[in-house]
């Protein structure tokens, strides 16, 4: 038997929202879930007139999905915001390669200026060579590190002010867990904050903080967007992949369990007073650093002394690094 739309238009609905519950059709479900970017994005006061915004685009459903509603909404709400998009090349074969390929096709779409960076040119290595140094499980470590300097790099020379990424309700809660699995509590409020930033270093925003990603796929297809969906081939080893698992478990039980992790972080964070390191810059880079030498610089020194499994070994100071994925 047909089910109407929730919100009495007329319509026949086709989709039942994985966040809500609630049956609606399509439109209504483009209004709502528009909305409610447009809700995180001006109750968090994430951006300012006449700000330049680089958007992390690596091609995939977050990313693309995040490029095409930030136009959207800067058109239709008049943010007056200059986008545009910016890509990080790994080096990974037979993935970055061809979701670059998607990223172009939504610079034409979108009509957005593109820039791209690669480790090749920035660190001298791609991930392919880094796997082949350091093996296939603590290669993420590497990627996650590399990455963020690299879209801080990329921004400053676009001229951006901010970073906007992709990162989902899933992603937020699954980082969550992982901190908590960790002992990194003092990790929980920049993971859970819709803007993050450290002095020095640009502002990392999250318009699709309470975005979940099965409602992101779903706006994606009807909306007919062009995206990259083939996982990272390196990503399978991660440890992400397990906290991603054990969530989706939960998930099945309790739908609000995504909603209800990312809440319970923010109170963790508050309520445990942890104080975040003092920030300086590297001695080496001149990036944001709380040490004498950035993660990055680390990391790359013991690539290129042939000591890359010695930089993430128990037996030194390992560096407890979250890929963030876009």
């Amino acid at each position: 038997m047909p089910v109407s739309c929730t919100t009495q238009c007329g319509r026949r609905a086709i989709l039942r929202r994985p966040k809500t519950g609630t049956a609606l059709c399509k439109e209504c479900f483009f209004e709502a879930f528009e909305t409610e970017v447009h809700h995180t994005i001006t109750s968090g006061n994430l951006f300012q007139p006449e700000q330049v915004v680089a958007i992390a685009a690596s091609g995939g459903k977050d990313s693309t999905v995040l490029a095409y509603i930030m136009k959207h909404l800067n058109d239709k709400y008049d943010y007056k915001l200059n986008l545009m998009l910016l890509s990080i090349d790994e080096g990974i074969t037979g993935y970055r390669d061809d979701s670059l390929d998607t990223v172009k096709q939504n610079k034409e779409d979108y009509q957005l200026p593109l820039k791209i960076l690669s480790y090749q040119d920035l660190y001298g290595w791609t991930m392919d060579k880094i796997v082949e140094e350091v093996g296939k499980k603590n290669n993420c470590t590497f990627c996650g590190v590399f990455r963020r300097q690299a879209l801080e790099r990329g921004a400053v020379m676009m001229g951006a002010s901010c970073i906007a990424t992709g990162h989902n309700a899933d992603d937020i809660a699954e980082t969550v867990l992982m901190n908590i699995m960790r002992g990194d509590i003092a990790r929980l409020g920049r993971c859970c904050s819709s803007v993050t930033s450290s002095d020095g270093a640009l502002p990392r925003v999250k318009p699709l903080k309470f975005c979940y990603e099965k409602e992101i796929v779903m706006y994606a297809y009807f909306r007919k967007l062009v995206y990259f969906s083939t996982e990272c081939v390196f990503a399978p080893n991660a440890y992400r992949g397990h906290a991603r698992t054990f969530l989706k478990d939960l998930e099945r039980i309790r739908p609000s369990v995504i909603m209800d992790i990312i809440h319970s972080g923010e109170n963790l964070m508050f309520q445990s007073g942890v104080k975040t390191p003092q920030q300086s810059t590297c001695v080496r880079c001149g990036h944001v650093s709380s040490q004498e030498l950035c993660q990055a610089c680390t990391l790359l020194t013991c690539l290129n002394e042939g000591r890359a499994k010695h930089g993430v070994s128990k037996k030194s100071h390992k560096i407890k690094t979250l890929r963030e994925p876009v």
